[in-house]
């Protein structure tokens, strides 16, 4: 039954029935299945927005008849609905003219299945049925691997870690004329290209991450409505081969024509690297296709950078049109922190009070080489870190305990991916006991509960302050002025 299925796919059914037996049902449901899913292809789940395995497994159990964990030993049947399923994976590889039955095409078969518990949990999600089949038709299924270099469309993942998708931060807040300024440069017939130019600190990255969102929220006008914003991620000069080189090379064109436009950090800061042997420095690279108009290209740098590479390399002043992002003042900066703050309060579960957020402002000005918001975003950030561990350390014995459900985790897959299912079944039947202690000690101690936030106050900003510039305290207050709150 199983010959067409890639070794990923046929170890997602063998984690749905484990799923099956830790909720004690008969059968290994649909919901089982995309347990199985979300364990298996993070990557796929990412690409799809599914959400995390943890999520999803809370919101089955809160749908789910709890019964006695069944032991991993017993070989679950497939449901009828799950049994579907799979009748529908290998006909939307045929649609497909796969070969092969993928993680993919397992994912389109729970969406067929459209009265199952799977259907409805992605449906709430916002995962469709003909958005993921049409977002598969147009990614090539497979990609030779002497060809790593694929230019991704909206809603799909780069095949190289040196092109991916920008992800914003933080939201835009306070620098709508500087993005208008963007979009007014990208529309343009000659000079189409913006570079931002401001110190470190004053948001620049965050502009571009604004433009990415506005993006995919198709906030933009007619012609970015299918662009996509890329982030050139280069390693270090030496990592890069000359095949490699001449591949990026030719697909820069190719993403172009399929609306790329490349954010590249490095491009205004001189370098004195190589890719590899060839002598290709990064703006011979991206020079001709720039010019020749083939390729939008975004980049950013200090004011100092911007004025020595257009002294070296000239062509840049005459196809880039700087936009000049100047720090923010006190009160701009207090607004972005009021208005992210709910982002790090979630991240780190503390509550930060208005008068910390002034602090975190003004006391950012004992910062050298910083500049206003982003110096005072870093220490919001980093007093919620050192407020959080503080207070939400765990008793010794939860972290043994944790420490053995990862080993025996790791142990299980890799029996798994040799094909020993026996091994595999003992460390299943292993990690529940461990879970299951995890649990009583989690009773034991409270660590089930959710604790109060813990608010972040003046203090805590002062000491972080204190550890960054090695300032005492009381000269940091005496340096403090924190602007109208």
């Amino acid at each position: 039954m199983f010959e067409r299925f890639t070794e990923k796919a046929r170890r997602i059914i063998f984690f749905a029935r484990y799923e099956a037996s830790q909720f004690g049902s008969p059968y290994i449901e649909t919901e089982h299945l995309l347990l199985g899913l979300l364990r298996e292809d993070k990557g796929l789940c990412r690409r799809f927005r599914i959400g995390s395995p943890d999520s999803m497994r809370q919101e089955v159990e809160q749908h789910t008849t709890l019964r006695e964990k069944t032991a991993t030993s017993i070989d679950l049947p497939l449901s009828n609905e799950s049994k579907r399923v799979l009748g529908y994976a290998a006909e939307e590889a045929d649609r497909l003219n796969h070969k092969h039955i993928g993680t993919e095409h397992l994912l389109l078969g729970l969406l067929r299945e459209k009265k199952s518990f799977a259907a409805e949990l992605l449906s709430s999600r916002g995962v469709k049925l003909e958005e993921v089949r049409e977002d598969l038709a147009r990614t090539p299924h497979e990609i030779p691997v002497h060809d790593p270099v694929r230019i991704p469309s909206r809603r799909t993942e780069s095949s190289t870690p040196h092109l991916v998708p920008l992800t914003p931060l933080n939201p835009l807040v306070g620098r709508e004329s500087e993005l208008e300024r963007v979009l007014h440069v990208l529309g343009c017939r000659n000079s189409k290209n913006p570079v931002l130019v401001g110190e470190l600190g004053v948001g620049k990255r965050t502009i571009v991450g604004g433009l990415a969102q506005r993006i995919s929220d198709y906030a933009v006008p007619a012609f970015l409505a299918d662009a996509s914003v890329l982030e050139l991620n280069l390693p270090s000069w030496d990592e890069l081969g000359v095949d490699w080189f001449d591949r990026l090379r030719d697909a820069l064109p190719k993403g172009a024509e399929q609306g790329v436009i490349l954010f590249v950090d490095e491009l205004h800061t001189p370098v004195g690297g190589v890719f590899g042997r060839s002598a290709a420095h990064l703006q011979a690279l991206l020079k001709r296709p720039i010019i020749s108009g083939q390729l939008q290209c975004i980049s950013m740098a200090t004011p100092a950078e911007y004025a020595k590479s257009i002294a070296e390399h000239g062509w840049l002043e005459s196809c880039f049109q700087p936009i000049r992002v100047a720090a923010a003042s006190e009160d701009e900066s207090l607004h972005v922190l009021r208005a992210i703050k709910a982002a790090y309060e979630g991240f780190h579960g503390v509550t930060y009070s208005d008068e910390a957020l002034a602090a975190a402002v003004a006391c950012a000005a004992c910062i050298p080489d910083r500049h206003l918001p982003g110096k005072a975003v870093d220490v919001m950030d980093e007093a919620g870190s050192v407020v959080r561990l503080r207070h939400g350390k765990l008793p010794e014995e939860m972290l043994e305990v944790q420490k053995r459900v990862r080993f025996i985790v790791q142990r299980m897959q890799a029996a798994i991916a040799n094909h020993e299912f026996e091994k595999a079944r003992f460390y299943s039947d292993e990690e529940r006991k461990e879970r299951e202690n995890l649990q009583n000690l989690q009773q034991k101690y409270k660590a089930a509960e959710t604790p109060p936030p813990t608010e972040v106050t003046v203090a805590d900003i002062e000491s972080v302050i204190a550890n960054w510039t090695g300032a005492t305290i009381e000269a940091i207050r005496k340096a403090r002025r924190p602007p109208t709150p």
